[in-house]
C-alpha cells in the first residue's frame, strides 16, 4: 500500500473511512508492542512501520512523528478508561455504578494490558510526554466523577470517605493485573480465563463496595 493510498481525494470513495480506520488500528496496535517493549526512546517508526505490515511513510502520514503517535496512543487509553464512567449522574445509584466502573476496568486490564503498561511506564519516568492528558481534562474530568460522588455521599446514599483515594483505589486494584501481569502470571499457577477475570472482577467490587457501604441488590 502506499501514501496514496491513504491520502483522501476531492471524492473520496466509500471505502475511505475504513482504509483509514484500518490502518490506525493496525498502526496503534504496533505501537503498543514496540512502546512496551522498548520504551519511548528506544521505539523507532521503522519498526513500528513493519510490525503493522504498512509503509513508514503511512505511519508519517496519520501520526506526523513518533511524538505524535506516542501520544495519540496515551490519549487513546485515557479515554478507553474514562469511557466506563464518563457519564455518571447524581441520580445514579453509586452501587451500579461503581460495580460497573469496575467491571469496565478490570475487562480493560486483560483486553488491553499493553496500554495500561505504557501509561505505567510513562508515570514512573515522571510523565514527560503526558503534560496534555494530564492537565486541564483529565483534572475537569476527576473533577466531575468527584462531585458526584461526594453528592452521593451528601445524600446518604454511601458512607463518607475521600472520593479521590477512592478513584486511586479503583484504579490500582484493576489496572495492577495489566501493570504487573508477569508477576500474577508467576504466582497463579493457571492462566486467567474468562470466567477467572469475572470472579476477580466480582471480588474487587464487593470489596470497595463493602468499604463505601455499598451492596449491589
Amino acid at each position: 500500500m502506499t501514501v496514496d493510498q491513504v491520502i483522501p481525494s476531492s471524492n473520496p470513495s466509500p471505502n475511505t473511512g475504513r482504509i483509514r480506520q484500518e490502518n490506525t488500528e493496525k498502526i496503534l496496535a504496533a505501537a503498543a508492542h514496540e512502546f512496551v517493549q522498548h520504551g519511548f526512546r528506544g521505539a523507532s517508526l521503522q519498526k513500528i512501520a513493519e510490525r503493522a505490515e504498512l509503509p513508514k511513510a503511512n505511519v508519517l502520514y496519520y501520526f506526523k512523528s513518533k511524538q505524535g503517535l506516542y501520544s495519540a496512543l496515551l490519549e487513546d487509553i485515557i479515554a478507553l478508561w474514562n469511557s466506563a464512567f464518563d457519564h455518571i449522574s447524581e441520580d445514579d445509584d453509586p452501587a451500579e455504578a461503581l460495580a460497573s466502573y469496575i467491571h469496565a476496568k478490570v475487562k480493560y486490564s486483560f483486553t488491553h494490558p499493553m496500554a495500561s503498561r505504557i501509561f505505567a511506564s510513562e508515570i514512573i519516568h515522571g510523565a514527560p510526554n503526558l503534560s496534555a492528558q494530564l492537565g486541564k481534562p483529565l483534572h475537569d474530568w476527576v473533577d466531575g466523577r468527584t462531585r458526584v460522588m461526594q453528592h452521593w455521599m451528601e445524600q446518604g446514599k454511601m458512607r463518607q470517605l475521600d472520593p479521590l483515594h477512592l478513584l486511586f483505589l479503583i484504579w490500582s486494584s484493576t489496572q495492577f493485573y495489566a501493570d504487573f501481569g508477569a508477576q500474577v502470571d508467576g504466582l497463579v499457577p493457571r492462566p486467567l480465563d474468562a470466567s477467572e477475570q469475572q470472579r476477580i472482577a466480582e471480588q474487587l467490587t464487593d470489596v470497595i463496595l463493602r468499604g463505601c457501604g455499598l451492596h449491589i441488590e
